[in-house]
């Protein structure tokens, strides 16, 4: 065999030795997905440990069996990033959701802090809008490194909500988003993301008043 030859064949062997191994690689990540479903605690919900996740989870679901509102309600689950709208035991809607990131903002001097996370609990939705106006907080300027607007009318933003926003206080909000693609994580400033789709459907079903457990 010539020279050219075995160089050839070598590459040849080279190539399909790197082919095999990507495959198994690609393999095992599917295989890592399919039995999380969602992303490990650790990255789930950053600042929390598996047994405070259980702890609460666990004292919410005991509430919610001992005391199931009447009519829908809707429960989120923070560490999954799932929204599910039930009425008694019935599961009505199940959507996948962002949660909360747990990250911290300091503001430039350490005057203020803010912890980006979901607030736990038990809620009640207290507004329901559509085509809602997001109104900027200062650390939303602050994060993006712009000036703070003296006036009230440069914080308004149009369309970074969806279409339908469900209030439960405290600025807080279960609203759609632009980010589809970020479904599933936990990445938000601690309202609750939802796709529009899956919103609607839960937004035709709840009014002022409906029940909010988050854990």
């Amino acid at each position: 065999m010539s020279i050219k030859k075995y160089l050839l064949a070598f590459f040849v062997l080279a190539y399909a030795v790197f082919l095999g191994l990507e495959s198994a690689a690609y393999y095992v990540g599917l295989r890592q997905l399919a039995e999380w479903k969602t992303f490990p605690p650790a990255i789930a919900m950053p600042g929390k440990s598996q047994k405070e996740i259980d702890s609460q989870k666990a004292v919410l679901q005991k509430k919610l069996k001992s005391q199931v509102p009447k009519g829908a309600y809707i429960v989120v689950d923070t560490g999954a990033n799932i929204l599910y709208l039930k009425k008694g035991e019935e599961i009505l809607k199940k959507a996948v959701i962002s949660a909360g990131s747990g990250d911290i903002l300091e503001e430039p001097g350490g005057k203020r802090k803010w912890v980006f996370d979901t607030p736990r609990g038990e809620f009640s939705v207290d507004s329901k809008l559509e085509d809602p106006y997001w109104v900027k907080p200062d650390w939303a300027f602050i994060e993006e490194g712009e000036k703070i607007p003296k006036n009230p009318e440069d914080r308004i933003e149009a369309g970074m909500l969806g279409d339908y926003a469900l209030g439960f206080g405290k600025g807080f909000f279960i609203h759609g988003t632009l980010y589809t693609r970020l479904l599933g994580r936990n990445v938000t400033h601690g309202c609750v993301r939802v796709g529009d789709d899956d919103l609607k459907a839960v937004f035709k079903v709840v009014s002022v008043g409906t029940k909010i457990f988050i854990y």
